[in-house]
């Protein structure tokens, strides 16, 4: 973290709200929306309560905000699907791993998934308002590429076309780190090769 004392006053009004929502991340993580304490948040970064309030008057605004901070991973993969190169099979390819690197390499992406299960049915509108301006345009994306590739002959045109069930053995992998933590060992290389195999000779055209 940044030392503060070297910091002007504004610099540190500006810092305040990420580190804010940080700590708040830690916490809801360890402890769930429930039981988290404001008091606990603002602990972790050395500030009263009552400052927590300033930039988020209620602990569900809180909690609303730290879900769009912890969007960020989302938002990135959303923007770099959108300027991927090549033949539909090669954008493809390059979107899954990107999608895979982001749930292995990237923790606050995988406990995203944790609150939308965990807090979904406390905050449905602003779980319904991260899928709508997140998941379903990379759903929406990955759908028009796989039709596209059907149309230009790339793909072939089956069930297996269909942007969710592609997607669906990340959403797996992504449970398993969220219920076993890392006690279960898997080869996740082996996984991902496993998954593009299914994927690309699923999708391989007839006598190709």
């Amino acid at each position: 973290m940044l030392n503060e004392k070297k910091l002007t006053r504004a610099a540190q009004k500006a810092l305040r709200p990420k580190q804010i929502l940080d700590a708040a991340f830690e916490e809801f993580v360890a402890h769930g929306f429930t039981a988290t304490r404001v008091e606990d948040i603002a602990d972790r970064i050395g500030v009263t309560k009552g400052t927590i309030y300033v930039y988020f008057p209620t602990k569900e605004d809180l909690f609303s905000a730290m879900i769009a901070h912890i969007s960020v991973p989302l938002e990135e993969l959303l923007r770099n699907m959108e300027t991927l190169k090549g033949g539909y099979a090669e954008r493809l390819r390059s979107f899954l791993l990107l999608a895979y690197d982001r749930i292995t390499q990237d923790r606050r992406a995988r406990e995203l998934l944790r609150f939308v299960i965990s807090e979904g049915a406390r905050f449905p509108q602003v779980i319904d308002m991260h899928h709508a301006e997140l998941v379903d345009p990379l759903i929406t994306c990955t759908q028009r590429l796989l039709e596209e590739g059907v149309a230009a002959g790339e793909f072939r045109d089956c069930e297996g076309a269909n942007a969710e069930i592609i997607v669906a053995p990340i959403l797996a992998l992504m449970m398993d780190h969220l219920i076993f933590d890392g006690r279960r060992a898997v080869d996740i290389a082996a996984y991902v090769r496993s998954h593009l195999d299914l994927v690309f000779n699923g999708l391989s055209p007839r006598g190709a």
